[in-house]
């Protein structure tokens, strides 16, 4: 049986993270892979993460299953992290999943077993595992016109032309903020339109929401989902605690749907814990109980705040720096829009080509598709970047 198995395509970003471990090269500098890294090029773990984990070790007393939709305390102060005065409990079913991914999985399960003949409609371009996961599921997909290559924003009028074709019943997949790969965001105008088409449309909005806080706060990343929540009958929100907790390993993440409430919102809950049976059974728990720690203590709940903020003012920083050394560089401001973009990617519109010369000639590693990860450099590294940008002719 298992000869006769399919080879499957590798990850490209994963051969990439390989290829770099492989490098001998002194100076190299990986801006692939998609994990946040302070200036010595480490991930570090946060203050209140370590102080949670503390609390944690001197209190708890089992290690038995937790609920099988995850503990109340983790789902109920994720919820109101992401949605806020949006937030309706009467409305709202949450389940907590094997990280972000694990979320954006029983997602699309949910929304499955509510129409199993949907499309799928995913921004062009997207994070390639949305498609991996969408593809493996069988499901039926579309794509909408999102980045302008010639601007490197968002091409909102073209976006909402394509979101008004989406079916009653259909899922439309939208990054919360921080696009990955492009880092380009729907301006906060464009969220209450893209609400009044999927109200006319009839299509339910699925929003990934796994880098809130790395762009232009807490409250301004989740102002987008809060949109489509407060003015829409049904919203799913996949999210992530990789990033903004910095406990990637610990694989942490929440699904959430606010629906019309009553029977549907018990139904949604029910057809949850479903998923999460026939998936994975339990949910993990160590990383929900940290984060559900760190944001139930006032004390830890400000300091993780306010070291999120400053890894948040990094990024930015890091970008205007390289805005201003490519602008040196090359004599033009066509590489502008690295300032305007937020969150840890940025696509720079280099061509295969270029990329792979970076690679060969200057040991700089960027995905294929020219997004480059911001959170890779620092200081001394983005001047080096700006010049083997502009000597490859990007």
């Amino acid at each position: 049986m298992l000869g006769t198995l399919e080879p499957q395509n590798p990850d490209k970003i994963l051969m990439l993270m390989a290829e770099f471990r492989g490098d001998t090269r002194q100076g190299k500098i990986d801006l692939g892979v998609g994990v946040y890294k302070d200036a010595t090029g480490h991930t570090p773990i946060m203050r209140a993460v370590r102080a949670a984990e503390a609390q944690l070790l001197q209190t708890e007393t089992t290690k038995t299953y937790t609920n099988l939709s995850g503990e109340p305390a983790f789902r109920d102060a994720m919820a109101a992290m992401v949605l806020g005065d949006a937030l309706d409990p009467a409305r709202t079913a949450t389940l907590a999943t094997v990280g972000g991914t694990g979320a954006l999985r029983a997602g699309l399960e949910l929304a499955r077993m509510g129409n199993p003949d949907l499309t799928v409609w995913v921004p062009d371009p997207t994070w390639p595992n949305h498609l991996s996961i969408i593809n493996f599921m069988g499901l039926k997909s579309r794509t909408y016109r999102y980045f302008d290559p010639a601007t490197r924003a968002v091409d909102e009028e073209a976006m909402l032309a394509d979101l008004a074709q989406a079916a009653r019943g259909d899922l439309v997949l939208l990054h919360g903020c921080c696009h990955n790969p492009t880092g380009a965001d729907p301006s906060p105008a464009a969220w209450p339109r893209i609400a009044e088409v999927l109200a006319r449309s009839g299509a339910v909005p699925f929003v990934d929401l796994a880098y809130q806080g790395f762009g232009n706060g807490l409250d301004e990343d989740a102002a987008g989902a809060r949109i489509l929540a407060s003015h829409l009958p049904e919203v799913i929100i996949a999210v992530s605690c990789s990033k903004n907790f910095g406990i990637y390993r610990e694989r942490a993440g929440l699904l959430l749907a606010q629906t019309e409430g009553g029977a549907a919102r018990d139904l949604a809950q029910g057809a949850m814990a479903t998923i999460a049976r026939a998936t994975y059974s339990f949910p993990p728990d160590h990383g929900a109980r940290i984060v559900s720690t760190i944001l139930h203590d006032a004390a830890l709940a400000a300091d993780w705040r306010e070291e999120l903020e400053a890894v948040r003012l990094g990024m930015i920083a890091l970008r205007e720096q390289l805005a201003s050394e490519l602008r040196a560089a090359s004599g033009s401001d066509r590489f502008d829009f690295i300032a305007r973009h937020r969150g840890m990617f940025s696509r720079i519109g280099a061509t295969p080509e270029q990329v792979e010369r970076l690679k060969r000639e200057a040991a700089i590693y960027i995905v294929g598709d020219s997004r480059l990860n911001i959170a890779g450099l620092n200081t001394a590294t983005v001047p080096i970047l700006a010049r083997a940008l502009v000597e490859v002719g990007v």
